[in-house]
C-alpha cells in the first residue's frame, strides 16, 4: 500500500483551488483535477490520509462517466497522463490514475442528491415529520427501506467547513431556472436508475448519490466526481437487511467509528488509529474492484 497523497504541490502549475479531497489547477482553456487520499468526515478534513483513495474515486468516476454518456455528456477530456498538456509530464508519477483533465464548465450552484433507499438525513426526516426533504413517503417504512421510486432532493452547494443544506425542487428552480432545475432532475433520476441496475448486477446496491452538473457551452454536463464512495452510500447487496444502518463500502465506515468519540464534529479532527485509517482503505478498494473488475 502506497504512503497516502495529502497534498500536491507543483510549482509550474497555478493553483486554482483545493477542496476537500482535490486539488485544482488551471490550465487556461481546460482544468486539471487531482484527487488526493485526503478523507472528510462531518465536514471536517482528517489528518491522516487513505492510502489509494485518490486512485480509487477516479477510476470509479471515469468508469461511471463512461457508462452515463448516453444520458448526458461529462466534462473528461482525458484520463491518459500522456495526453495533458507538456507542462503537466514533468508530474507524470504524481498524477498517474488520480487525475482527471477536464472542460472548464460553469458549476450550477445546487448539488443533486437522489435517494433510493432511506438513510442518513433521508431516515432523520422521515422519522421526524413523515417526508424527506418536503417529500410525502408512505407510512411504516423502516431505516434502510428501498423507496417506492428514487426521489431527487437538491441542497445547497456549501462553502469549505460548512454544511450544505437541503433545498426544495422550487428553490432550486429559483436560483438556477426553472428550465435547467427540470433537466437536472430528469437526468438525475435516469443516470440513477440505469447506475442502480448496474451497481446491482455487481453486488452493489447504490442507497443514494450526489451529481454536480455545469455549463459547457451552453450544453449542462455532468462535472466533478461520480457516484464514487465519497459521493454515495454503497452497500454489500448480499447483507442488506432493512430495519437498521447497513454496512457500507464507503466513508460511513469512518463517520461510525468518530461517532463513538467524544467529539464535537468540529476541526481539529481527532487522530486516526492505523487499524481504521487500513480498513476505510480497504472498502474503498473493495467498491472499485466489485464495481469495474479491476484493482491497482
Amino acid at each position: 500500500m502506497s504512503k497516502p497523497v495529502l497534498n500536491t504541490d507543483f510549482p509550474d502549475l497555478k493553483l486554482a483551488a483545493r477542496g476537500k479531497v482535490r486539488d485544482i489547477y488551471d490550465l487556461g482553456e481546460a482544468l486539471l483535477i487531482v484527487t488526493t487520499d485526503r478523507i472528510s468526515a462531518f465536514d471536517v478534513i482528517m489528518n491522516e490520509g487513505i492510502p489509494d483513495k485518490g486512485y480509487v474515486l477516479t477510476q470509479i468516476s471515469a468508469f461511471w462517466f463512461r457508462q452515463m454518456e448516453e444520458i448526458i455528456p461529462n466534462h473528461i477530456i482525458s484520463t491518459d497522463v500522456k495526453d495533458f498538456p507538456s507542462v503537466c509530464q514533468k508530474y507524470a508519477a504524481d498524477l498517474e490514475g488520480r487525475s482527471m483533465l477536464v472542460k472548464k464548465a460553469k458549476p450550477l450552484m445546487a448539488e443533486c442528491i437522489v435517494r433510493g433507499y432511506l438513510s442518513g438525513s433521508g431516515w432523520k426526516d422521515y422519522k421526524a415529520t413523515g417526508t424527506v426533504c418536503g417529500i410525502k413517503l408512505p407510512a411504516g417504512l423502516v431505516e434502510s427501506d428501498r423507496l417506492p421510486e428514487p426521489i431527487f432532493t437538491p441542497s445547497t452547494k456549501a462553502e469549505l467547513g460548512t454544511h450544505d443544506e437541503n433545498i426544495s425542487f422550487e428553490k432550486m428552480a429559483e436560483m438556477c431556472g426553472r428550465d435547467i432545475a427540470e433537466k437536472v432532475r430528469d437526468v438525475t433520476l435516469k443516470i440513477y436508475s440505469k447506475a442502480r441496475d448496474i451497481a446491482d448486477s455487481k453486488g452493489i446496491i447504490i442507497a443514494d448519490t450526489k451529481f454536480e452538473y455545469g455549463i459547457y457551452n451552453g450544453e449542462l454536463i455532468i462535472i466533478d466526481e461520480c457516484m464514487t464512495p465519497d459521493s454515495s452510500r454503497f452497500w454489500p447487496k448480499d447483507n442488506y437487511k432493512p430495519g437498521g444502518p447497513q454496512p457500507s463500502f464507503d466513508k460511513q465506515f469512518l463517520r461510525d467509528y468518530l461517532e463513538t468519540l467524544d467529539w464535537n464534529k468540529t476541526a481539529p479532527a481527532p487522530p486516526l488509529p492505523e487499524e481504521i485509517v487500513r480498513k476505510t482503505g480497504e472498502k474503498y478498494m473493495e467498491a472499485l474492484v466489485k464495481l469495474t473488475g479491476k484493482g491497482k
